[in-house]
Order: C-alpha cells, then sequence, then structure tokens
C-alpha cells in the first residue's frame, strides 16, 4: 500500500482507538458511581421481614420507612401520610397505613396510645424502653425513664405471680409552659382541644 495512503490511514486508526479507550474509562466512571449504597441495619431489619410475607420491596415502602425513621416524632398514620406525600404524592394512604403495620411487625416501630383517640408510632428498634407525660394543655409529650419506677413495677408483678410481657405508663398532667402561660394570664379560657395536637410535638 503507497506510503500517502498509509499516513492517512493509521492517524484515524490512532484517533478511533483514542475515542474508545475514553468512552470505555467514561462507562467505567458511571458504573462506579451508580453502584448502589450500603443498606442500613434498619433497611436490612425491614426487609427480611417483608420478604418472609412473600412480599416484594418497593421504593415507596423504603421512603416510607426513611420519612419514620428520620422524623423524630410520635406520628399517627395521618402525619407520616402528609410528610410522605410531600416527597412522593402518588403514594396513597392505604399504603402509608399498611407499611406502619410492617414496621411495626418488624419491630422498627411501636405503637403508644396518649388519649387523643388516635395510635401514635415511635421508633422502637434498638431504643430504651420509657415511658410519657402528656399535657392535656398543648398536647406536649415529655419522655421519662426512671430506673425506680421499673423496679416497682417488678416488684409488684413478683409479689402477684405475674408475667409481664410489656407495659404502658401515661402521666396526664399540666406543662410547665402551659401553667406559666396560666400564671401570666389568668382570664384565658381553656383550650377546646385538648390532647389533639399529641401526635404533632417533637420528642
Amino acid at each position: 500500500m503507497p506510503s500517502a495512503i498509509l499516513s492517512i490511514i493509521r492517524p484515524r486508526v490512532v484517533f478511533s482507538y483514542e475515542i474508545f479507550r475514553t468512552q470505555c474509562a467514561n462507562v467505567k466512571i458511571r458504573l462506579t458511581m451508580t453502584r448502589p449504597e450500603p443498606i442500613t441495619e434498619e433497611e436490612e431489619v425491614f426487609l427480611k421481614h417483608i420478604q418472609k410475607k412473600g412480599l416484594k420491596r418497593t421504593s415507596q415502602r423504603d421512603l416510607i420507612l426513611h420519612v419514620f425513621l428520620r422524623t423524630e416524632e410520635h406520628l399517627s398514620h395521618e402525619d407520616l401520610y402528609r410528610l410522605v406525600k410531600q416527597e412522593d404524592p402518588t403514594v396513597g394512604q392505604t399504603t402509608v397505613y399498611r407499611t406502619l403495620k410492617l414496621l411495626t411487625e418488624a419491630g422498627l416501630a411501636r405503637e403508644v396510645r396518649f388519649g387523643d383517640g388516635r395510635t401514635h408510632y415511635e421508633h422502637n428498634y434498638k431504643h430504651q424502653h420509657h415511658d410519657h407525660m402528656i399535657c392535656s394543655e398543648c398536647g406536649k409529650i415529655i419522655e421519662f425513664f426512671s430506673a425506680e419506677l421499673e423496679a416497682i413495677q417488678d416488684a409488684m408483678a413478683a409479689k402477684h405471680k405475674f408475667e409481664v410481657t410489656q407495659h404502658l405508663l401515661r402521666i396526664i398532667g399540666i406543662c410547665a409552659e402551659c401553667r406559666r402561660a396560666k400564671k401570666q394570664n389568668p382570664t384565658t379560657e381553656q383550650s377546646p382541644t385538648k390532647l389533639s395536637v399529641a401526635g404533632r410535638v417533637g420528642r
């Protein structure tokens, strides 16, 4: 083949090889960037539970789990639905309700009741047992743990030969802020919606 023709072809071959090598490098970079992140311990617990029940992992269930785990409040399923809907309007209320039940069965959530007629849910996985004080005026919820109270309950159970499987202690009263407000405004009428905001107040 004439040298003039080779001088024209060879640069094209080299140029094509360089493009190919660059494209391969880009593909490698993209594959590295899209590698799935390792799941958290809570996600693993939830995944094992739904697989045991013959259910599939879905993006909506994942979203509901993530919103619940990052929200440090006592949520009703309506509260959680509102939060999830802000991120994905296509998620239905029934899906949120059923997923909360799955989270409870898996040990990730715990049902609590504060006397407002609604069931609330709080984090349960690897969380120390605690009890609640609830303000009947503003709905504020205060979590606390008392070793003395736990010891008394155990002693009473032993005295009556009673096997305790779980216990819920709920103390209802008026918080310091509401008592202070009453002293400053003694003529202020009592709120007609007591305990109705119990699920909206953080821990």
